[in-house]
């Protein structure tokens, strides 16, 4: 039987069926839910806070070590997986963009928050010292409250706090990838999520301008303005990621990984493939083990 990775909902998350466009819980080894990994969320983003134990949390292909202070960004279609010490203690906070934006002018400002949409590299992960670690929980810690109380205007209030954690948490990020947003970098990010939201079409530079009535050029000259890469680029590097992630993690068979992103046939699916890695299809399974 073929195997896809598996994409979860918010709701998989929450004892809660009221919950099911934010909340905030203990992150420990007893925890209620029981998931595959790897896996991807598929519309909402996780901030994980460790306040005690090791491990590891893979978020794509890139590693990162679990310990006290590390705060975790988890973005929609992401592919993660965690390895983890018993002891292992912290406090995750799941949202969706529907809750996030609820009675915000700027339906742009999510992007303001590089760990979720950067132009350049995909940081997922910042290390606090320990007071800064201590405080951040505070706050988890008082959002949380608000979830469990259900008092008046219980979820303004944990929308107010949630902003005071990405602020908190994007103060802490490199400053190389703290940009004030202009028209630019908002189009190159309404483009990657774009991407993000459409890579199995396989669609052309033409179809994504379209998307966002702008002309090829424009997009184009935008992207290479911002990023020091065309448009192509970015919608190869997001599809090429695509495939590894299915030919590392699933059971699929290469015609059917193929069919899944719609290209014509498997011969020009395991050419575009050798292209941009340098390696066939096959080459990538045998060689990254699951």
């Amino acid at each position: 039987m073929s195997k896809k990775i598996p994409s979860y909902s918010i709701d998989k998350f929450s004892e809660e069926p009221s919950l099911d466009t934010f909340q905030i819980a203990s992150f420990n080894k007893d925890r209620h839910v029981k998931v595959e990994y790897p896996h991807r969320h598929d519309n909402f983003y996780e901030i994980l806070l460790i306040t005690q134990g090791s491990g590891i949390n893979k978020i794509d292909f890139t590693e990162y070590e679990i310990k006290k202070g590390a705060v975790f960004f988890v973005s929609p279609g992401q592919v993660h997986d965690i390895e983890y010490s018993d002891d292992i203690q912290g406090i995750i906070f799941l949202f969706n963009a529907e809750f996030y934006l609820l009675n915000k002018p700027d339906q742009n400002k999510l992007f303001d928050y590089p760990f979720f949409y950067s132009i350049h590299t995909h940081q997922s992960a910042i290390y606090l010292e320990q007071e800064q670690c201590n405080e951040l929980a505070r706050i988890f810690n008082y959002a949380r409250q608000e979830q469990v109380d259900k008092k008046p205007a219980y979820k303004e209030v944990v929308l107010s706090f949630l902003d005071i954690i990405l602020n908190y948490c994007k103060r802490s990020f490199p400053s190389s990838e703290f940009v004030k947003p202009s028209r630019g970098i908002i189009l190159v990010k309404k483009f990657k999520q774009l991407i993000e939201e459409k890579y199995l079409k396989n669609y052309t530079v033409r179809e994504y301008a379209e998307f966002l009535k702008i002309t090829p050029n424009h997009l184009n000259e935008t992207v290479k303005q911002f990023t020091g890469k065309n448009a192509s680029a970015l919608i190869d590097e997001k599809l090429i990621l695509e495939i590894k992630r299915m030919l590392i993690y699933s059971t699929l068979n290469i015609t059917q990984i193929s069919n899944e992103f719609n290209f014509a046939d498997q011969s020009y699916f395991s050419k575009y493939v050798k292209k941009h890695t340098g390696l066939t299809p096959e080459s990538i399974r045998k060689k990254i083990p699951n």
